[in-house]
């Protein structure tokens, strides 16, 4: 929250697709890939032991709170903080943020959900 809160020096106006994946974007993204990592982590032992209906839960959850963690931050720099502004593009950054994240998550989580599933045949 201290780090979307800081004031900004600079924002460069975005002109075309390009300039929109700029290294503001590309810091939002990570640091809602990191946010959504870590609270999926939380569940990390709920999530490889059990199965994939409950998984889902735990991912829906997981995006839920990411969601509304990005959208919180958007509203605050829009009308709480001095010299930022909330983006519906820098919303968007987020969201992209917070589903890479659980991808991260999956990817390096996956032999022990694998392991842990139950095989059926």
């Amino acid at each position: 929250m201290v780090l979307c809160g800081l004031p900004g020096s600079y924002f460069p106006t975005i002109r075309t697709f390009w300039d929109w994946l700029g290294p503001d974007k590309i810091l939002h993204s990570a640091m809602f890939a990191l946010f959504s990592f870590s609270v999926i982590f939380g569940y990390r032992k709920q999530y490889c032991e059990r199965d994939d209906s409950y998984r889902k839960k735990l991912v829906l959850i997981t995006l839920g709170i990411s969601f509304f963690y990005s959208g919180l931050t958007e509203l605050l720099q829009t009308y709480i903080f001095k010299g930022r502004y909330g983006s519906v593009y820098d919303f968007l950054a987020d969201v992209i943020g917070c589903v890479l994240g659980l991808f991260i998550f999956k990817i390096i989580f996956r032999k022990k959900i694998e392991k842990n599933s139950p095989d059926i045949q």
